[in-house]
């Protein structure tokens, strides 16, 4: 048995535009739901959100019978963390609050196994089918998704030197941090939030470097991907529930007589 191929890593490598949706509600049964809409890929979130090991998988188990592409974002650049998700099956990790050109490179480092890494070697796990798949450690670091979000004043000035990192496939641009770095704390749309973020990723974007986000206006995301940028999340699976349950009870009680 051979290693399947990761789509959502030959999309961003070919520039395809890649719509994504954020999952933070920690059920394998919501998971579903929105694991058949077509999205090409979604954000498995563990930090910030009460996912375990044990939710993660069951959340991965609803995507693989899906087109959709379930990325996890890790709760912090831990070797150890990244070791069992990757021994877990995920198919790429998005790294939170990457800081300097070292940290980028602990977090490559925990995806490789020696000499290009420090990855722990298992052979009966998920991701192997459980010691079926024979080219595994031949191709795994090929096929895995490694996203690096910047979230600080400080990160976006680095941005052009951690993206020449080799093994990185693309740079995750968080506005909320950001925006909080600079003073806006809760204002992920201010514009001083883009008049930073849009030039450092346009300079990426020229360089052939895929780039990210995630926005919770679909205008602004549409707008995002027609300007360069290669996967931007439009939505969480919390907000939409959130918006329709608070639209169904308005709409309800605006017809009361």
């Amino acid at each position: 048995m051979k290693l399947a191929p990761n789509r959502f890593t030959k999309a961003l490598a070919a520039g395809d535009k890649q719509i994504g949706l954020w999952i933070s509600l920690c059920s394998n049964f919501v998971a579903e739901v929105t694991a058949h809409a077509g999205y090409d890929w979604a954000l498995i979130d563990m930090e910030h959100s009460p996912n375990d090991y044990f939710s993660v998988l069951g959340q991965m188990q609803a995507f693989a019978a899906s087109d959709t592409t379930a990325i996890v974002r890790v709760e912090w650049n831990d070797t150890v963390a990244v070791k069992r998700l990757l021994d877990l099956g995920a198919p790429g990790l998005l790294f939170p609050m990457i800081q300097s050109v070292e940290e980028a490179e602990k977090a490559v480092a925990a995806t490789r196994y020696p000499p290009h890494g420090v990855r722990g070697v298992s052979g009966a796990t998920r991701a192997t089918k459980f010691g079926r798949i024979t080219d595994y450690v031949a191709r795994v670091e090929e096929e895995t998704t490694v996203l690096l979000q910047l979230e600080t004043r400080l990160a976006v000035e680095q941005a052009e030197e951690i993206a020449e990192l080799d093994g990185i496939n693309g740079i995750f641009f968080g506005p909320g941090d950001i925006a909080a770095d600079i003073g806006k704390v809760g204002k992920p749309m201010d514009p001083e939030v883009w008049a930073l973020i849009k030039p450092a990723a346009q300079k990426l974007i020229a360089k052939g470097v895929p780039v990210g986000t995630l926005v919770l206006d679909p205008a602004f995301a549409t707008e995002l991907l027609n300007e360069g940028f290669t996967f931007v999340a439009c939505g969480t699976d919390a907000s939409l529930l959130a918006k329709a349950s608070d639209n169904l009870l308005a709409t309800v009680k605006g017809g009361l007589s």
